[in-house]
């Protein structure tokens, strides 16, 4: 049984190829969504590998004892002996960026994405300031705070336009905006000073879209790349070497919930609370790559680790 509970935020710093293979369809090597909403996921799978990875102890016996109990046995013939404490969940979006023609982009989400979210943040008995509405968006309106770096005045009215649509902004819910982005900015963006405009700048560029309007951004907004292969010789293309491949833009949120057990591991007789805290000081903070197309700059994010009473 779980004894501790955790957020997991990732904040992608460049593009996320978390791929699932080839496919047939438009792009070749397409990201990792969810059959159902079509939302971008990371699999836990793929987390839990990059969270073992970047923790690995270098020699040192008692940190290594700690990494087994946590994460399970290294050596995959001694996998039956015990399970690692540590449980991990996909890492679902929370925002997502989206090209704006005032203010840039706006970090865009919607009503059933942040429900998530605060479904993760009860489990892990974290407070967030805000509570959700009853009733999201609908229509082409669009929930922006007051002064929104997004809004542009004109004579019939102001319009917030993403991408080619246009919405009507609605600062009727400006105070849900405005206490959202806050605790947003202090707990999910990373905390180094290089993130300060990004965090004084996350309610101004905050847009609450109603459902389908999110849904269709995600599912069609992504960024996709055409790669080729040169034979050496011609430097023209080699045959069959064209493909695609899709990524979740940068500074995109994910978010995700770390639980664990008391070990399992007869040599660590530590409790979860503990052995969730000793991973936390090995994430909170820290960089790290996640899915494909590393060598290119792909996979780069930004951990924070929220526990209750510590945020």
């Amino acid at each position: 049984m779980a004894e501790a509970h955790a957020l997991l935020f990732a904040y992608c710093e460049t593009p996320v190829h978390a791929g699932t293979g080839r496919a047939i369809g438009t792009v070749d090597l397409p990201i990792q969504r969810e059959r159902i909403t079509g939302y971008p996921v990371v699999q836990a799978s793929s987390v839990k590998g990059v969270l073992r990875a970047m923790t690995t102890p270098n020699g040192a016996t008692g940190e290594a004892e700690l990494h087994r109990a946590v994460f399970g046995p290294d050596d995959p013939t001694k996998a039956h002996e015990h399970a690692g404490a540590l449980q991990v969940t996909d890492l679902s979006v929370v925002l997502f960026p989206v090209r704006s023609l005032a203010g840039v982009f706006a970090w865009t989400t919607s009503l059933p994405a942040l429900a998530r979210l605060a479904r993760l943040a009860a489990l892990a008995g974290i407070g967030t300031g805000w509570t959700l509405p009853e009733q999201g968006p609908t229509g082409s309106t669009a929930w922006v705070a007051q002064g929104s770096a997004l809004a542009i005045a004109a004579a019939s009215g102001s319009t917030v336009v993403l991408e080619e649509f246009s919405f009507t902004p609605d600062t009727t819910q400006a105070p849900f905006v405005q206490q959202l982005g806050s605790w947003l900015a202090e707990n999910a963006l990373p905390a180094g000073a290089e993130y300060g405009w990004w965090k004084r700048n996350l309610t101004s560029h905050l847009c609450v879209l109603p459902d389908d309007a999110f849904r269709d951004f995600v599912l069609y907004s992504t960024e996709v790349e055409t790669h080729v292969r040169l034979a050496r010789a011609t430097k023209t293309v080699d045959e069959g070497a064209l493909w695609t491949s899709e990524a979740v833009p940068a500074e995109t949120l994910f978010a995700g919930l770390l639980t664990a057990t008391r070990s399992r591991y007869p040599k660590v007789k530590d409790d979860g609370k503990s052995l969730l805290g000793w991973l936390t000081q090995r994430l909170d903070g820290k960089r790290t790559r996640i899915g494909g197309d590393e060598t290119t700059g792909c996979g780069s994010v930004a951990l924070r680790v929220v526990q209750a009473g510590g945020q």
